[in-house]
């Protein structure tokens, strides 16, 4: 069946961009000159999706308004000529269709997801974590994913080596490696300790899910953090059912995290036309002056 809709979660705190994120949400945060969120909502649309769901908390309105039009602003472009600026704001506009619904309480992402059933319906289906920006013009990394579940037919992970002392920081898989980069999981922990750790490659923020994960998210227990976690669902899912890990391609920013949201700023940066000439020399300069 084709992935025809995806969710993406964004109802999180984003206390490590506090005192920003107190009456703006983080997905909002730009880079360069798009907020996080259009990067995200970008290469969905670009992996063949159109119908969106984004799971939303208080204080989050903006990213709906963001997709939403905009009459006045449209109106003051179209009166004063400025055609590139309008062309650009239609264009957010009709990407794709984005909605928007409210996780009442922060209980985790595995909730998160389980918020947008309704919406999903019996479908397999895409989720995109909202601070998690991957760069890969010629293949999205979702893209990439989808390409797997068409080939298999099961739920995929997307994955990436990490160091191993950060293994603590991610929901970890095991498994038997099929190729260079797809794995028969057999295990998954949500933020091991580092010696307990059963490899080193991180799930990071790509999904393609079945509709079986709503049944068990429904009946999945507080694990870490005291938060519903995903990994806990999709490690009862390979009771059930086979699930992959696909290593997918791409430079991956966690943009959540301010050394994260800083490199991809600046390497964004350097790969704009209009900043990179500039923008490259003033580094330069900065580098030498420090």
């Amino acid at each position: 069946m084709k992935i025809k809709k995806a969710i993406i979660p964004a109802a999180g705190l984003g206390t490590r961009f506090l005192p920003f994120t107190k009456s703006s949400p983080k997905e909002m945060l730009p880079i360069v000159d798009k907020p996080t969120i259009q990067y995200i909502v970008e290469e969905i649309v670009a992996s063949g999706i159109e119908e969106i769901l984004i799971i939303t908390g208080r204080n989050k309105e903006s990213i709906a308004n963001f997709f939403d039009h905009n009459p006045e602003l449209e109106y003051r472009l179209a009166e004063t000529d400025k055609k590139e600026e309008l062309t650009m704001i239609e264009a957010i506009n009709n990407m794709a269709k984005v909605y928007t619904v409210r996780q009442k309480e922060a209980l985790g992402l595995g909730h998160a997801v389980l918020c947008g059933r309704e919406f999903v319906g019996e479908e397999p289906f895409a989720v995109v974590l909202g601070d998690d920006v991957v760069y890969n013009p010629q293949d999205p990394a979702l893209a990439q994913l989808i390409k797997v579940y068409e080939e298999t037919g099961t739920s995929v992970v997307g994955v990436q080596p990490v160091p191993k002392s950060e293994v603590d920081k991610y929901g970890i898989v095991a498994g038997q490696q099929l190729s260079e980069t797809i794995m028969d999981v057999v295990d998954m922990v949500e933020k091991p300790r580092i010696e307990e750790a059963p490899s080193n490659f991180a799930i990071l923020g790509r999904y393609i899910l079945t509709p079986a994960i709503f049944d068990i998210l429904e009946k999945t227990e507080n694990g870490a953090g005291g938060e519903i976690q995903l990994t806990d669902g999709l490690k009862t899912l390979l009771s059930h059912e086979k699930v992959m890990a696909y290593a997918f391609q791409g430079r991956r920013y966690d943009v959540g995290d301010k050394q994260g949201y800083l490199e991809a700023t600046v390497e964004f940066a350097l790969r704009n036309p209009e900043l990179k000439e500039e923008f490259g020399k003033y580094l330069k300069e900065l580098a030498t002056g420090f």
